[in-house]
């Protein structure tokens, strides 16, 4: 279970006072700001000790074939909108061979649906053709896949088959920002940053906890700094809702009380899994 917000009185229960916000030194040398990331990371892993990807998958070509659609919508629509479409194609080889205009339907509800259609039938394509019909295992080859970048690639390497990758998705590269682990704002640049913070065991793992992060309580225009449990490390708080009654109610999934994405979430997840597409 997630640990209690910081803003919050263990022994009363009552409201303390807001946490100000901790004073980074402009000069703060990098061993300092290693050890400040590798802090927030570990009150992370108390916060989410269940993070894990977001998408439902049963094998590394759906997680490929879910990354890709998760382009510009949400984890939630993608694992509403691929069981119709792995019934439909279980491999690569059915994938390739696929109607565009049949595949276009069942993608539809995931947004860009032609552009992915076209990626998916491309990377299905060369997957039958240049790996005998199984997802490669090493970036330099997933990365040659059509609508395949590094994040895609990072998230199938780590998820799929346990190699270590950093995944620099839009709320990856927020908070790290406002952690000022960095100003870069390329994905790539971002990537090799933090890679040079921490150690390569810890790559995919700190990547599902900022995320998650980001998800539920750190959002992009309003976050829930008042019910942030990592609120005095860090040194933008009050850059959202800080009187903690009012950020709860900001509170996303699990942490707010309500669905999470994954409509078969890991055992260990303690929110409620996501309706299926159409369900009320």
């Amino acid at each position: 279970m997630a640990r209690r917000p910081a803003v919050t009185s263990s022994k009363t229960g009552t409201a303390a006072k807001a946490p100000k916000a901790p004073k980074i030194p402009k000069g703060e040398s990098h061993l300092a700001l290693v050890r400040r990331a590798r802090r927030i990371n570990r009150e992370l892993a108390e916060v989410y000790p269940y993070a894990h990807p977001e998408l439902d998958f049963r094998n590394p070509f759906e997680l490929l074939v879910a990354t890709v659609l998760s382009a510009q919508t949400t984890d939630l629509r993608v694992n509403q909108t691929t069981p119709a479409l792995f019934a439909a194609y279980p491999t690569p080889e059915d994938m390739a061979a696929a109607d565009p205009e049949k595949m276009e339907e069942l993608i539809r509800p995931t947004g860009f649906f032609r552009a992915k259609t076209k990626s998916l039938l491309g990377l299905s394509a060369a997957l039958r053709d240049d790996f005998g019909g199984e997802v490669p295992g090493r970036l330099e080859d997933l990365v040659k896949l059509p609508g395949v970048g590094r994040k895609t690639a990072n998230v199938v390497l780590g998820n799929a088959f346990g190699v270590p990758g950093i995944t620099v998705d839009t709320h990856f590269g927020r908070l790290v920002r406002r952690w000022k682990w960095t100003d870069e704002e390329d994905p790539v640049k971002v990537e090799a940053v933090i890679a040079d913070i921490f150690p390569k065991s810890e790559w995919t793992m700190l990547s599902h906890r900022v995320i998650f992060h980001g998800r539920r309580i750190c959002h992009a225009r309003k976050p829930a700094c008042g019910a942030c449990p990592i609120a005095p490390l860090c040194p933008s708080y009050g850059e959202g809702e800080t009187d903690p009654e009012k950020a709860r109610k900001l509170l996303k999934y699990e942490m707010g009380g309500y669905p999470g994405q994954r409509l078969s979430p890991p055992p260990d997840f303690p929110g409620k899994p996501a309706p299926a597409l159409g369900a009320v």
